[in-house]
């Protein structure tokens, strides 16, 4: 429930940067400075040369904070060609099928779950709620976009959903080989930092941060907290991925980060313009949670 949040203070913090690269680069550092903050005050001996010469290093290191900065950079891409809906629409059923991929085969470490019929139908429960959810009615005139491009992109949009799940296994088997989940977000945020400064080096040349903004006013210092949620969110899938398994994990946090959506709408929350809760929402948010009980009980 607090990707939402997120999401909202990066929107406001890239309207003071004029980048949405540097904005999450910001955000990714500032993740990165606090949970140092956190392992000296908690885990200091992760920071020793014992420790850190016993460590094998692996493409787990590296893997998981490249694979959030690619389903960000996604996110990018598809929203100004799909619009808000079907960009979540298509990049949740790729992280629903992917986590229920990694479960069924074991795949990167995690604990091999079998496949039956009762997730065939929780996943197409899941679908139909998060449908409902983010229906919107299309203006007439999009028909007339080129059918095939939007095609091409939905499925990259698919594609592009594959990366959370994984990146959610990775981390996991990180926490687990360096058995401290702190010390997988910070490998994952630190690598994360790097790879969005060079994105923001390439497209955005600048480094330029306005501290004032005609509509909004002065930058807070709130609008850098980004960061600090985004540990909250990447720790928190990395201590649930080995008791839940990568599929249950993804799906429970995509439910909290809609029912939280949803209500920041209701209420107009953060500056959001008001769009209140409808009873097809509801059916949806149902339809999602029966969802959830079937792969989780059966």
């Amino acid at each position: 429930m607090v990707v939402p949040f997120q999401t909202s203070i990066n929107s406001r913090l890239s309207l003071y940067t004029k980048s949405s690269f540097y904005a999450s680069t910001i955000s990714f550092a500032t993740g990165t400075i606090f949970l140092v903050l956190i392992i000296f005050i908690f885990n200091p001996h992760i920071f020793s040369t014992y420790y850190i010469s016993h460590q094998s290093l692996s493409y787990l290191w590296f893997v998981g904070g490249m694979l959030g900065v690619i389903f960000l950079t996604g996110n990018l891409l598809l929203l100004p060609r799909l619009g808000a809906s079907l960009t979540v629409v298509m990049t949740v059923a790729g992280q629903i099928i992917m986590g229920v991929t990694i479960d069924t085969f074991g795949w990167f470490g995690a604990d091999q779950e079998p496949f039956t019929i009762f997730k065939v139908l929780g996943i197409l429960f899941l679908i139909f709620g998060i449908l409902l959810m983010n229906y919107v009615r299309r203006n007439p005139m999009a028909n007339k976009r080129n059918t095939s491009t939007i095609y091409i992109w939905l499925f990259i949009g698919f594609i592009f959903g594959f990366c959370p799940p994984i990146q959610t296994a990775i981390n996991s088997a990180l926490g687990q080989s360096l058995q401290s989940p702190i010390a997988a977000s910070l490998v994952s945020f630190f690598v994360g930092t790097v790879v969005l400064f060079m994105l923001t080096l390439i497209f955005n040349r600048s480094l330029k941060l306005t501290t004032t903004h005609a509509q909004q006013g002065k930058l807070k210092p709130i609008y850098f907290i980004g960061g600090i949620l985004g540990v909250i969110f990447v720790t928190t899938n990395i201590i649930l991925m080995p008791h839940l398994g990568a599929a249950l994990t993804t799906i429970i946090v995509m439910l909290g980060q809609m029912l939280m959506g949803s209500i920041i709408d209701h209420f107009g929350l953060l500056g959001t313009y008001v769009n209140k809760i409808t009873p097809r929402k509801i059916i949806g948010i149902v339809a999602m949670m029966i969802g959830i009980i079937l792969l989780r009980l059966f």
